[in-house]
C-alpha cells in the first residue's frame, strides 16, 4: 500500500485532508478566498451597526445597494475562482475593476480592508498557472544542451534573406521555433 492511497487503517480527516490538498493544489484557491474575504466587509458595513461600549455607530450610506451588489459579486467571483478555473483571468480583472470602484461607492471598500484583499485576490487569480503548465528549469536548460547549432546561412536562405538562416525568424510565427503565432514578451 502505498502512502498516497487510503488504505483502512488511514483516519477518515487524513483521507479528505489529502483530498482537499489535491482539489486546492489544482485551482487559484487562495486568490478565490481572498475575493470572497474582500466582498464580505464591502457588503457588510453598510448595513452593521458597530457597537462601542454604550455607543452604536450606524454606517448607513446612500451607497448602500451599490455595497451590497460589490460584495455579492466579489464573493461570486471568488467561487468562479475556484469552480470555473477556465474564466480566472476574467474574474480576476473584474475582481480588481470592483475593487477600485468600491473605494468611491462603498465607505472607501470597506474601509480598505475589502478592497485590498480583492485587489489581492484579483491579482492572485490573474497570476495563477495551471500545475505542469510551465516546464522545469532544469528540462529548458538540458534541452538546450542537446540542440545542434544551426548550420552557417547559405545564399538562397529558405526564408528569402540572403546570409540568414530559418531560424533568424524573428515574427515568432515560424512553426519551427514551436510557437504557433504567440508572441513571448522578454
Amino acid at each position: 500500500m502505498s502512502a498516497k492511497s487510503p488504505g483502512p487503517n488511514d483516519h477518515f480527516l487524513a483521507v479528505y485532508r489529502r483530498k482537499f490538498r489535491a482539489w486546492r493544489g489544482s485551482r487559484p484557491f487562495w486568490a478565490g478566498l481572498l475575493t470572497i474575504l474582500g466582498g464580505v466587509p464591502i457588503a457588510y458595513l453598510p448595513y452593521g451597526n458597530i457597537k462601542l461600549g454604550n455607543l452604536t455607530l450606524a454606517l448607513a450610506t446612500t451607497a448602500g445597494a451599490g455595497s451590497l451588489i460589490i460584495g455579492v459579486l466579489l464573493m461570486v467571483l471568488g467561487l468562479t475562482m475556484w469552480f470555473q478555473v477556465h474564466t480566472r483571468v476574467f474574474a480576476g480583472v473584474a475582481a480588481i475593476l470592483l475593487a477600485l470602484v468600491s473605494l468611491v461607492v462603498s465607505n472607501i471598500g470597506g474601509f480598505l480592508i475589502g478592497f485590498l484583499l480583492a485587489l489581492i485576490g484579483g491579482a492572485l487569480g490573474i497570476a495563477w498557472g495551471e500545475p505542469g503548465s510551465m516546464p522545469a528549469k532544469g528540462a529548458k536548460a538540458a534541452k538546450g544542451r542537446t540542440e545542434k547549432a544551426s548550420e552557417p546561412a547559405v545564399a538562397g536562405a529558405p526564408n528569402g534573406v540572403d546570409g540568414a538562416s530559418a531560424n533568424d525568424d524573428l515574427s515568432a510565427t515560424s512553426p519551427v521555433d514551436g510557437t504557433n503565432g504567440r508572441h513571448r514578451a522578454g
